[in-house]
Formats: structure tokens, C-alpha cells, sequence
């Protein structure tokens, strides 16, 4: 069995040394979902929602999201992200969330992708919560990683 790599042999909690490990390129791509009436889906679309454009507004909030990460979350590293990207659609009853985040560094970008998705949808949920009480907040989760090495590196 595999061991937590964020608990220390005494049981404490800490952060992952990643010093020994090289550069590598890495993405990582999350999906989310929010359930929404379809009236509300409408006046999203018709960009009629009173605090403003809520697929702007929620794009930005994820991005800036996913560059914050590490202040959010107590063991992530902070990394440099290369590139994010929050794609919304809209279905007749959801705005479906995709987060790609991109980096090059010592470890993975799977929190900041995730990080990414749970705002954006987030801020749907704020900017839509005066006209829809059943909206619903669901299947956050990874759906790709990546890496891989950099030319002239070992």
C-alpha cells in the first residue's frame, strides 16, 4: 500500500520535498458542472443577469483561482503557471466547466486545474443564486494529467 506522501513518519502533516526532482512540462485538465433551470440558462445566455456577464465574470474568477492555489490550499506548492484556460458551455440545463492549466516545474498541476473549475462554478452559482434556488454544484473532478520531459533535460 502506498504511503501519503503529505504525512510525515510521526504523523504530521507536511509539504512534499520536491527539490530532487527536475522540470518537466505538465497539464492538467478538470470538469465541473452546474445544474441550472433553463430560464436561468436563458437569461445567462441573453447575458441578463443583474450583477453582470456571468460567463466573463466566472472565466476570470477561475483563472485568477488557479494562480492562487497555493494560498488556498495549506500543502501546494506554489508553481508557475505557463497557461489557464476555463472553457463554459452552456447546455439547455447546465453550464459545464472545463479548467486547463499548464506548467512547467517539479510537480503537478492537478490542484490548480481543479482550483480553476470550483471557482468558476462557484461564481455561477453567485451571480445566479437571486433567480435560481436549485442550482447544483457536482461532478468536480480530474479528467487528464500530463508530463513530460523537456528536450536536453534527464
Amino acid at each position: 500500500m502506498k504511503r501519503l506522501t503529505h504525512i510525515a513518519a510521526d504523523g504530521r502533516a507536511q509539504m512534499v520535498d520536491v527539490s530532487n526532482k527536475s522540470l518537466s512540462a505538465r497539464t492538467a485538465i478538470a470538469s465541473g458542472r452546474i445544474a441550472l433551470a433553463r430560464e436561468t440558462v436563458d437569461l445567462v445566455r441573453k447575458n441578463e443577469i443583474a450583477k453582470g456577464d456571468v460567463i466573463v465574470t466566472a472565466r476570470i474568477a477561475g483563472i485568477q483561482a488557479a494562480k492562487k492555489t497555493a494560498h488556498l490550499i495549506p500543502l501546494c506548492h506554489t508553481i508557475p503557471l505557463s497557461d489557464v484556460k476555463i472553457d463554459i458551455e452552456l447546455s439547455t440545463d447546465a453550464a459545464n466547466v472545463t479548467c486547463t492549466a499548464r506548467t512547467v516545474a517539479q510537480t503537478g498541476v492537478e490542484m490548480e486545474a481543479l482550483t480553476g473549475v470550483s471557482v468558476a462554478l462557484l461564481t455561477i452559482y453567485d451571480m445566479c443564486k437571486a433567480v435560481d434556488k436549485g442550482m447544483i454544484i457536482g461532478d468536480v473532478r480530474l479528467r487528464k494529467k500530463t508530463k513530460s520531459d523537456l528536450p536536453g533535460r534527464e
